[in-house]
């Protein structure tokens, strides 16, 4: 049974998990554990006070892991999936188990992408995002940016000389387009 108050039979007993799985059960004394006296069942569940939680409606697909036979009592509703990278996290979440690198290396590539496309869409306005105010790049000359990362053995060092590309790479790109697009115009029109 999933998520009811219920505490849920193993699938194998103890003895058959030790037989297949080596070191299995290594702390099932409880002198061996010190958070013993907080995992002990209370007969009168004061924990839960249901036997299947409310569910929460859900207006549109949501995503779920294969593992889980429906999604979980309440989810999150703030970000839903749209464009590419929602393409992208529901591949992940419909084809790959939360067990396999494959999955989040797709939501990782997806939270990439998302970045992408509101970079896109903010071109799009008529207040587009300021590449120079919003990603800190001012504070790194006025808070001392150099010498709180000099000598102080950050790992983050390493990586700060493609800081500059990866936060500049896509507004260059982005400018340069919108250049050769209005050339290209200007051009077809003189003709």
């Amino acid at each position: 049974m999933t998520y009811t108050s219920e505490r849920p039979p193993l699938p194998e007993t103890s003895d058959q998990l030790r037989a297949r799985i080596p070191g299995w059960g290594a702390d099932l004394d409880p002198k061996d554990r010190p958070s013993v006296p907080k995992l002990q069942w209370q007969e009168d569940r004061t924990g839960a006070h249901w036997e299947f939680p409310e569910r929460q409606p859900e207006k549109w697909p949501r995503e779920r892991s294969i593992e889980h036979e429906f999604l979980t009592p309440v989810f999150g509703t703030s970000c839903p999936p749209r464009g590419f990278s929602g393409m992208l996290r529901k591949l992940s979440y419909r084809k790959y188990s939360e067990g396999r690198a494959a999955h989040w290396l797709l939501l990782l590539a997806a939270d990439r992408v998302d970045a992408w496309e509101s970079h896109a869409r903010s071109l799009l306005t008529l207040r587009p995002d300021n590449p120079v105010t919003q990603t800190g790049v001012l504070s790194e000359f006025s808070r001392h940016g150099v010498s709180s990362r000099l000598g102080k053995k950050r790992a983050d060092v390493k990586h700060q000389m493609l800081d500059p590309v990866i936060v500049a790479g896509p507004w260059v790109l982005a400018g340069g387009l919108v250049f050769a697009a209005i050339r290209r115009t200007l051009r077809r029109g003189g003709r």
